[in-house]
């Protein structure tokens, strides 16, 4: 769904918006399970910058849930997570902040996202609030195992047999010395 600055001088827009599985694309780690709902309105704001330059803003406001599986990070079995994840967004026009020198921003201009074009993409704005409300490092359970690191094993499902502390052979030649020492 396109949210374009000419319509939004004419009135603010709702927007209740369902997209199936695949419709966004979040990349190869999360896999979107159901419908992705999203609510919410879209406004323009105009920044007075003096001389006659004003600047045209999008603000986003609404809440997105979703239902993500993704892979846990020790053992690599499917982990689900539920996302309900409310925003208030502000985008502002490619280029219009862009300066000749080198100058420090303030905590807030961080904030701001930018748009290119007549508009902005509501889907691209989803993705990039549904991955900021998933976890980075997601785990089945707290005491996962994990895979054995020689076998490649899941250690939640079965243990292996592997043997504990399988030797370097760089470090043979110190396991020798190491041992003519200890007699």
């Amino acid at each position: 769904m396109l949210i374009r600055v000419r319509e939004l001088k004419l009135r603010n827009l709702e927007f209740n918006e369902n997209y199936q599985p695949g419709a966004i694309e979040f990349g190869p780690d999360f896999r979107q399970i159901g419908l992705l709902h999203s609510t919410g309105r879209a406004e323009l704001i105009v920044e007075h910058r003096g001389h006659h330059q004003n600047v045209e803003d999008i603000r986003l406001v609404g809440k997105v849930e979703a239902h993500l599986e993704f892979s846990c990070a020790r053992c690599l079995e499917p982990v689900g997570e539920d996302v309900n994840w409310a925003f208030d967004l502000i985008y502002r026009p490619l280029g219009v902040d862009r300066r000749a020198d080198e100058v420090a921003i303030t905590e807030a201009e961080t904030e701001i996202g930018y748009y290119q074009g007549e508009g902005l993409l509501l889907e691209d704005a989803l993705r990039e609030q549904v991955l900021l409300a998933t976890p980075v490092r997601a785990l089945c359970r707290e005491d996962c195992r994990g895979l054995c690191p020689h076998c490649g094993s899941n250690l939640n499902v079965e243990q292996c047999h592997c043997e504990q502390y399988l030797s370097d052979p760089r470090w043979e030649a110190l396991s020798e010395i190491k041992k003519k020492l200890q007699t």
